[in-house]
């Protein structure tokens, strides 16, 4: 399919795994340039011998203000035409177990970095009149999932932010969307799963093995097919889509909004 995006620049956070890497590589197959942003320099420079010359990489932590403002310039600089707001969550965990330092935590690691880079980015998308911005969230969004107070908590934060931005600023050509993916094969689920092994006191593959069995699908789902859901989604071909949510979770939840 081709998504008219060749030779266009796009900021994808969380670059070297997961839903970031799979993204990039959509975007990258289909003739785009990625400037990729991730925190692990070893795996990083990995992905960026893949794909050479297609890849601009950045070394850093996306929730540190410093590496907003430099991959804001970076990105300025470049011309992008959409940005993939993905970075990993905070721990497992009950509100029984939470102290107060974990939300401040929280908050550092899921929404105010994401409030910078949109504040920092929207001017160059204004100028140009043309912009997509696609934050990669979770399908608690939907549904509270156990042990997600902490993600379930702020990543609603991120949703009311998406929706406001959307309608404010309607109109101009630039779009607000959000993935919300269930269980996917991702660091971020081993991490869930080896919390409900703890829990129940069984092994890692035992807790595994449950948890998929319960998965309508009983499956879970491959971070390269909701690649190709985001490069759409930071496409023109997605120019009458605007403030909307797409949960991504084998049929998991059971709500019917």
């Amino acid at each position: 399919m081709n998504l008219n995006i060749k030779n266009n620049t796009f900021l994808v956070i969380g670059v070297s795994s997961g839903f970031g890497k799979a993204t990039a590589e959509h975007l990258i197959a289909e003739g785009a340039k990625v400037i990729g942003v991730a925190r692990t320099e070893s795996t990083l420079n990995e992905f960026s011998k893949v794909h050479k010359e297609k890849l601009i990489p950045y070394c850093g932590d996306i929730t540190e203000i410093d590496t907003v403002v430099k991959v804001a310039r970076i990105a300025v600089s470049s011309n992008i035409s959409g940005v993939f707001m993905n970075a990993g969550g905070p721990p497992a965990m009950q509100f029984e177990e939470s102290e107060l330092s974990d939300w401040d935590k929280a908050y550092h690691q899921l929404l105010r970095w994401k409030v910078a880079l949109t504040q920092a980015l929207l001017p160059h998308f204004k100028s140009k009149q043309y912009g997509r911005i696609v934050y990669l969230e979770s399908a608690s969004i939907k549904q509270p999932i156990d042990n997600l107070v902490l993600s379930t908590s702020l990543r609603l934060s991120v949703l009311g932010m998406m929706k406001t931005l959307s309608q404010e600023l309607a109109g101009n050509g630039v779009t607000f969307n959000m993935i919300a993916p269930g269980s996917h094969t991702t660091p971020a689920i081993d991490r869930l799963i080896q919390k409900s092994a703890e829990q129940q006191g069984i092994s890692f593959e035992s807790a595994k093995n449950s948890f998929v069995d319960k998965q309508p699908s009983k499956s879970m789902g491959k971070p390269e097919n909701l690649g190709s859901l985001a490069a759409w989604l930071l496409s023109p071909l997605s120019e009458f889509v605007n403030g909307q949510v797409y949960a991504i979770e084998g049929g998991a939840v059971k709500g019917t909004l």
